[in-house]
């Protein structure tokens, strides 16, 4: 049961087709009109020198004796993969060695290459596989590159473009899953199947390893290279929170024994394993959210004993963590303040991060797993970037300090509490005007999904294109994100999603209720799972506001699981072909809930034709509907940019700059 009988704009699905692209020209034409005027064109402007600057600091890895780099900026649009040496980069002017120019490449193959990433083998760093998309997708041209000789192989690996994954076994062999014609993918569009793939050798003979069912989301191998704890880990995703991880040792697949819906990764001797729920294991009980280690030959003999490396309470949680050779670095959260400590493992004794700033969010940058070097990123709303560089566990030292892109000066940041329906308690970041005529235009950002942590961080264009033109930023940290650890997200999935909408109306009453901003002042943003979220703001909430932004978004709820990836998001949000979840996800799906008695506030809905995680069906089915129904829309359809919504910097300053331009002149300014 797909749900098509009853839906008159199922033809704007058809992504490429003539007739639905003619509609999107007809809709982007009259939008870019109505805002592409002069501020358009100034805030394009400002957005792009923020993103294209070469003042920016460039985030690095390190390979060996290199520290790797993908740059873009106003000359190289497409990018360029570069490195150089610890000692370059710690100057002001770093040499830096270019390995690929994508702009180049495409001019070359006449292809609109966006830069996918590259896997390099290690230890040795001799040869990678680059990935390339088309347009910005998530489906990509895999190709083989020499390091040493800086070209691509000639009758090296090559993959056509699909969603693969892959990793170096050796040299000469790469374990693969891609789409290898009927059956070999799941109803997620993701590998289902994981081959053993030789140098010179047809793909159609490489060798099955690893298959897993349809229904599940994806199948995916990966070769730890480490010398003297080389392992091949092969991992089946039953659902987006449920994975079978095994070991491949001698043929056969060893299954790891710990609980699916916990995270597990090996580093050396050691197994780490994170809760997602709460754990029995013979006559202990472990919490959700909790870090446990174990030595992990043991653990696969069943004689190890569970050490509990951080376990959360009610203000705090795990965020991330990585290691370095000898060292576990961990990054918690405090009511949504950021805390960094170095742990030993074996004793598992936990010490502060020497050297970090105060009063901004850190994060880790890189870490090299292979010896003891770490980066760590602070910043905070008004506060750019700084990069600190050090041994785990050493004094760490500013490297490299962002540019300031706007006057917070007169800038204040407070944290604040909303009460939701339920009585729990929202926590929100207030970004204000310490001198302003309160109350004041103000966006409201939030996610609340798939338990993603949003935390405070520098925005430049933000700043420039809204606080500096005196609007207030609100970040909402509510229910189905990650900010206090997996019960913040578990408690709002399927039959609990409607917590999340009710968290973030709460925090759009108490902006009201405390004065900083008024309703017709009052707008919010969001883009994907935060577009959904915008969309039932839209249909259920929309007396709060005084305009939304919903980008590329899940909107039809009925059909969101049979497009593109949506079928691996079930474990989320439910199944709409299940009657009992049907029965709990038709009661906020936006697309199914559009009234045309209700006033609804002007709403800009953008996507991206590339866009092939979540369909641009939703956003076109869903702003026709609006239009149908009466309502004020503005639609703007990327042609490419994948999920991102934008393929190169000049694509992302003249969304944000339509954005801000839309929301400028719907509030009045």
């Amino acid at each position: 049961m797909t749900h098509m009988a009853d839906d008159p704009y199922l033809w704007l699905e058809d992504i490429a087709g003539d007739e639905a692209l003619d509609w999107v020209r007809r809709h982007n034409e009259p939008t870019l009109s109505t805002f592409g005027g002069e501020r358009f064109e100034q805030m394009r402007v400002e957005a792009l020198e923020v993103l294209d600057t070469d003042a920016r600091i460039p985030y690095v890895r390190r390979r060996g004796e290199y520290l790797y780099n993908f740059w873009r900026d106003a000359a190289n649009p497409r990018g360029l993969w570069r490195r150089t040496t610890l000692d370059s980069y710690r100057s002001e002017s770093p040499e830096w060695d270019v390995l690929i120019d994508v702009d180049e490449l495409a001019r070359a193959d006449d292809e609109n290459w966006v830069w996918a990433g590259a896997d390099v083998i290690e230890p040795d760093h001799t040869l990678a596989l680059i990935a390339l998309s088309r347009g910005g997708s998530d489906a990509a041209v895999v190709r083989e590159f020499d390091m040493r000789t800086r070209e691509f192989v000639a009758d090296g690996f090559e993959l056509p473009e699909a969603k693969t994954h892959y990793s170096w076994e050796d040299a000469d062999t790469v374990l693969v899953g891609t789409d290898f014609g009927e059956g070999s993918l799941t109803d997620s569009g993701y590998p289902r199947l994981v081959k053993r793939w030789k140098r010179g050798q047809p793909l159609a003979d490489a060798e099955t390893l690893f298959s897993g069912a349809a229904t599940d989301v994806i199948v995916a191998a990966s070769v730890d290279r480490t010398p003297g704890f080389e392992r091949t880990m092969v991992r089946r995703a039953i659902d987006f929170f449920n994975d079978d991880v095994y070991e491949l040792r001698g043929g056969e697949f060893i299954r790891i024994d710990a609980p699916t819906d916990a995270t597990v990764s090996v580093h050396r001797n050691w197994l780490l394993i994170e809760l997602r729920t709460d754990w029995y294991r013979g006559d202990a009980q472990y919490v959700a959210g909790s870090l446990l280690a174990a030595d992990y030959e043991e653990f696969l003999a069943g004689t190890a004993q569970l050490a509990v490396v951080f376990e959360p309470d009610e203000h705090t949680c795990l965020n991330h963590y990585a290691w370095t050779r000898d060292h576990l670095i961990l990054v918690t959260l405090a009511d949504v303040a950021s805390r960094v400590e170095v742990v030993t493992p074996g004793t598992w004794t936990a010490e502060p991060a020497p050297g970090l700033p105060e009063n901004t969010n850190t994060v880790i940058a890189a870490v090299d797993e292979y010896g003891s070097e770490v980066f760590l990123d602070s910043s905070g709303f008004d506060t750019p970037s700084r990069l600190l560089w050090g041994a785990a566990g050493g004094e760490l030292t500013e490297i490299k300090r962002a540019p300031s892109f706007f006057d917070a000066a007169d800038l204040v940041v407070s944290q604040h509490f909303a009460t939701s329906d339920d009585g729990t308690k929202i926590p929100y970041f207030v970004v204000g005007h310490r001198h302003s005529q309160a109350p004041g235009p103000t966006l409201l950002s939030g996610y609340g999904g798939f338990e993603v942590a949003r935390t405070p961080g520098y925005d430049g264009v933000l700043g420039r294109l809204w606080l500096s033109r005196g609007g207030t930023y609100v970040l909402a940290n509510i229910r189905g994100g990650g900010e206090y650890g997996p019960r913040w997200h578990t408690q709002a999935m399927r039959e609990g999603r409607h917590l999340v909408a009710e968290d973030f109306a709460a925090v759009a009453r108490d902006l009201v209720d405390r004065g900083i901003t008024t309703v017709p002042q009052l707008c919010a943003q969001g883009g994907s799972n935060g577009g959904l979220l915008m969309g039932i703001m839209l249909t259920q909430y929309p007396e709060l506001f005084g305009a939304l932004v919903c980008s590329v978004p899940l909107l039809d709820m009925r059909r969101f699981h049979v497009l593109l990836a949506g079928a691996s998001w079930v474990a989320e949000y439910g199944d709409p072909d299940n009657p009992d979840d049907w029965a709990f996800i038709s009661e906020y799906s936006p697309y199914q809930n559009i009234s045309a008695d209700r006033q609804y506030p002007p709403v800009l809905i953008t996507t991206s034709t590339r866009d092939d995680r979540v369909h641009p069906g939703h956003a076109r089915k869903m702003t026709a509907a609006l239009e149908a129904a009466g309502h004020q829309v503005e639609y703007y359809e990327n042609i490419e940019g994948g999920h991102a919504g934008a393929a190169d910097n000049a694509q992302t300053a003249f969304r944000a700059a339509l954005i801000f331009e839309f929301l400028h002149r719907t509030l009045g300014d």
